[in-house]
């Protein structure tokens, strides 16, 4: 038990680390359609729903929180496979494929 919980938890960080980039553009789109969080609570897909009216006029208004939301997946995506190869998933993926 106690050697399986240091070895458990790579693999748990990283996959935490991978899954919240989805939940971010999850929570986005069903923002967007009008299926998540009611429009007094600002969310990112929310501002992007109300932009379309504005993009003409004040194209800042659909572009900054598009652009938080790109910089935050890439963000996190990049800090999960970063933490993949340092913690050595990666290798051990590799083995698998190859066996």
């Amino acid at each position: 038990m106690a050697s399986s919980l240091p070895n458990a938890l790579s693999p748990v960080l990283v996959a935490a680390t991978l899954a919240v980039p989805h939940a971010i553009m999850t929570e986005a789109s069903l923002g967007f359609f009008g299926l998540g969080v009611q429009p007094p609570i600002p969310t990112w897909g929310n501002m992007l729903r109300d932009a379309q009216l504005y993009v003409r006029h004040a194209w800042w208004y659909a572009t900054f929180p598009g652009l938080f939301i790109f910089l935050s997946v890439f963000a996190f995506h990049l800090t999960g496979e970063g933490l993949r190869r340092q913690l050595g998933l990666a290798a051990a993926t590799e083995r698998r494929r190859n066996a």
